[in-house]
């Protein structure tokens, strides 16, 4: 994906648009982040209206969505306003060719008006998912998670989840190394997978001890991510039984510990595959898999290929990996 599209029209959300530009737009290769082509592909020439008095002039015109790796579509400030057809016939054109098409946000509307959503999962902002869903019943409407992909086909929640899949659709084609890296300079947390909690539980007084404890277990957890954890022994460090401890685990994170302990140790496994020569037996262990066959499953799974192939994808586009007697506790 290193040829980015935004679909631009009168009206988009301008925070959308910045989100997009921040991650895709700036040259970070010395950061060890791939150069990006991004593009702003809009139905007509000339300077286009977005809410608060902004304007934006488009680059290319909607035929480059057809050389695009990904297209990107930001949300409209009235969701429920139409969009050209023109507008809709690029981005089902874009889908047919196998391109992946993301909307961020209300920006599932405009995917849902284009058919692309039809009979595949979605999420919105969650104030605006029952609007999605009985505007266009045939989305299967999600209103928990962050952001969701069906087909080739990504949708995020509100706001600030739209960077978290920004970052997520950077890490899946480039790596968590690049996708950290943008992170860290957009000042942002690098992980968060699609399936917390949109929204959580306002925290009282009464519970900032729970939430000071839970912070600390997942902090040490990260620190020892290779050793054989379970409930278990994080509620133990938590000085909770372990039914409390997932209770209140899962009320701070919107996950589960075992989702949350298996999103982090798949991360850090594609980190060793990216940045070392461990062998793949090896580097199971280190992320924490009780065994070979356990990490190959969700591996496949959760990232879509095999250790040995995203590997293979991952020194072609990258520097060699680092010699693994260089590398300490898988760090």
């Amino acid at each position: 994906m290193h040829r980015v599209a935004i679909v631009v029209q009168p009206g988009i959300r301008a925070f959308d648009l910045a989100v997009i530009t921040e991650v895709w737009g700036p040259d970070r290769s010395d950061l060890g982040v791939p150069a990006f082509e991004l593009r702003r592909c809009a139905l007509t020439p000339g300077p286009i209206p977005l809410p608060g008095g902004l304007s934006l002039t488009p680059d290319r015109g909607l035929d480059w969505l057809a050389e695009a790796d990904l297209v990107v579509v930001p949300a409209l400030a009235r969701p429920c306003d139409p969009t050209p057809e023109p507008v809709l016939a690029a981005l089902r054109d874009a889908h047919a060719r196998g391109i992946a098409v993301a909307a961020l946000c209300a920006g599932a509307f405009i995917l849902a008006e284009a058919g692309l959503l039809a009979g595949r999962r979605a999420v919105t902002h969650w104030s605006l998912a029952p609007a999605l869903a009985g505007r266009h019943p045939a989305v299967q409407v999600t209103e928990a998670p962050l952001y969701v992909e069906d087909d080739g086909v990504w949708t995020s929640a509100g706001v600030a989840s739209g960077i978290d899949l920004c970052l997520h659709l950077v890490r899946e084609a480039h790596g968590s190394e690049a996708a950290a890296a943008i992170a860290r300079s957009m000042v942002t947390g690098p992980f968060r997978t699609g399936d917390h909690a949109q929204y959580l539980d306002r925290p009282t007084p009464a519970a900032d001890r729970t939430a000071e404890a839970l912070a600390a277990v997942r902090a040490k957890a990260l620190g020892r991510l290779h050793e054989a954890l379970d409930v278990a022994t994080l509620a133990r460090w938590a000085g909770m039984s372990p039914r409390s401890f997932a209770r209140h685990f899962a009320a701070s994170t919107g996950t589960t510990p075992h989702k949350w302990l298996l999103g982090h140790r798949l991360d850090e496994a594609r980190k060793l595959l990216e940045r070392t020569d461990h062998p793949v037996p090896e580097v199971a262990r280190r992320a924490g898999f009780a065994s070979e066959v356990t990490f190959r499953q969700h591996f496949a799974s959760y990232i879509g290929t095999s250790p040995r192939a995203y590997r293979a994808a991952a020194t072609a586009s990258g520097p060699p990996p680092i010699p693994a007697d260089s590398v300490r506790n898988g760090s």
